[in-house]
């Protein structure tokens, strides 16, 4: 009988883990990320989920010669939020996954 009371007892742990997990979880959806490009011609907003918000282009970043120069600077702005996001989550969730295997 002495085992159940572990057993309980680890239960109630898991389910307050849990509980905290879905909270640090919703605060980070809720969470809007900013990239930016190089001398902020190119601003991208993303939630927490990795849906972008929006995405604001400065007009002297439209140059109809290089269109390849706007596509660099929306790349960069984008990639810059998606790292942003990783490590937050990182930072928020790993140490509810740290030692599980993956």
């Amino acid at each position: 009988m002495r085992g159940m009371g572990n057993m309980q007892g680890m239960m109630k742990q898991m389910q307050k883990m849990q509980k905290e997990m879905q909270a640090a979880q919703s605060e980070l959806y809720a969470t809007e990320f900013e990239g930016k490009s190089a001398s902020d011609m190119v601003t991208v907003k993303f939630t927490g989920e990795k849906i972008m918000k929006d995405i604001q282009i400065k007009p002297e970043a439209i140059d109809p010669d290089d269109p390849d120069m706007l596509q660099d600077l929306i790349i960069e702005a984008v990639n810059q939020a998606m790292g942003t996001i990783d490590k937050e989550t990182q930072d928020k969730m790993g140490k509810y996954t740290r030692g599980l295997p993956m």
